[in-house]
């Protein structure tokens, strides 16, 4: 029956670590189970005392194992290979104007209905008409921002 307790600890360490490499939680959680059927065994096998001992030696390796990954791992080549090493900076979107751009004309690109494409100072912006219905090349003002588009009205 030893053998059995020592098995399901081991399997569960295994389960343990290797969830680092497959993100989810299925492998954790399968460790961890494995591990407590191990101190469930050990209850039933060898009392309350072997099952305490048993417990503290599962809560010591499994904290072993997490300082092992977060700590140490990180700082192997092979382990630095699993890990982020820098932060991203990056937007999803590019904001949608900028506030000195309001009062500024512009001239609408594609048929604004209401939204379409406008050009200021060089730029394409998406933009949504405060004017309703706007045909290509009509002179419009800038107005404000509205997420990620500007608003315009005719001039």
């Amino acid at each position: 029956m030893l053998s059995i307790i020592v098995g399901l600890f081991v399997l569960g360490l295994v389960l343990i670590f290797f969830e680092l490499i497959v993100p989810g939680g299925i492998l954790g959680m399968l460790g961890a189970l494995a591990m407590l059927g191990g101190c469930v065994l050990a209850f039933m096998e060898y009392g309350i005392g072997g099952g305490l001992l048993t417990s503290l030696i599962f809560a010591t390796l499994s904290i072993a194992c997490l300082v092992i990954e977060l700590k140490f791992l990180p700082k192997t080549r092979v382990g630095g290979r699993f890990f982020l090493q820098e932060s991203v900076s990056g937007t999803s979107h590019r904001p949608a104007g900028r506030e000195d751009l309001v009062g500024k004309e512009c001239e609408s690109l594609t048929t604004l209905s209401p939204t379409g494409l406008v050009m200021i100072e060089g730029r394409q912006y998406e933009a949504f008409s405060q004017s309703g219905l706007v045909n290509p090349g009509t002179r419009m003002k800038v107005v404000g921002f509205d997420n990620f588009r500007v608003k315009v009205t005719k001039l």
